[in-house]
């Protein structure tokens, strides 16, 4: 009767070692589930970099209207502590981010299509950023530690997933962008005598100002 008793309370335990089977086979195929998604392709965070891309380009360029009731203000705080309070921690959080985008397997280092589209206007936001800003010595000092992490992890067969490789290409070609400013505009007598120090990398406000607008 206690037999009994305990068979009822307890009906999982009447299978014995017949239940252990289909136990395993749920294990297994949660098992394999975890695999296949290890195995799969790093995503592209197409929607973070598009937005990030796009916020970038609108509170830059709103800036200037923002700054007509208070310029004075605004401009000292834009010179000289918004350069220190945005730009350093602005490269340091990209730096940080871009740490993080190595992979193992070869197969997920590459960029989709939308990836490819988004590099442009990304570097060419950054391009503006460098030069307007001026602070080519922050950015290219962020660059190349990214290129010594990259080698540092390419000895451990660690590789850039898409995202990693968006922002290193991204860089890359904010690079190019400045180094053919620099080159059509080096013998401009009038940049040269307003940028007089040793790193010669022209304002492109101060191009507009000084040759476009002033034209008749």
């Amino acid at each position: 009767m206690e037999a009994a008793a305990r068979r009822r309370q307890h009906p999982g335990a009447a299978g014995g070692a017949g239940a252990q089977p289909g136990a395993s086979f749920l294990q297994a195929r949660h098992s394999s589930g975890k695999a296949d998604e290890a195995v799969g392709t790093a995503p592209f965070h197409l929607d973070l970099w598009f937005y990030f891309t796009l916020q970038n380009w609108v509170l830059d360029f709103g800036r200037p209207i923002a700054m007509i009731d208070s310029f004075e203000l605004l401009y000292y705080y834009d010179e000289y502590l918004g350069h220190c309070m945005w730009y350093v921690p602005f490269f340091l959080i990209l730096f940080i981010y871009f740490s993080g985008c190595f992979t193992p397997t070869k197969a997920e280092s590459s960029m989709p299509g939308a990836a490819l589209l988004l590099a442009m206007p990304s570097g060419l936001y950054y391009w503006y950023l460098v030069t307007e800003g001026q602070i080519f010595i922050l950015f290219i000092f962020t660059f190349f530690a990214m290129l010594a992490l990259v080698l540092h992890q390419k000895r451990k067969r660690l590789f850039l997933d898409s995202n990693g490789l968006f922002l290193f290409y991204s860089f890359a070609l904010t690079l190019l962008l400045v180094a053919l400013w620099v080159a059509w505009l080096w013998n401009d007598p009038v940049l040269r005598k307003k940028y007089p120090g040793v790193i010669y990398v022209p304002e492109p406000w101060a191009f507009y100002t000084l040759h476009v607008s002033s034209r008749p």
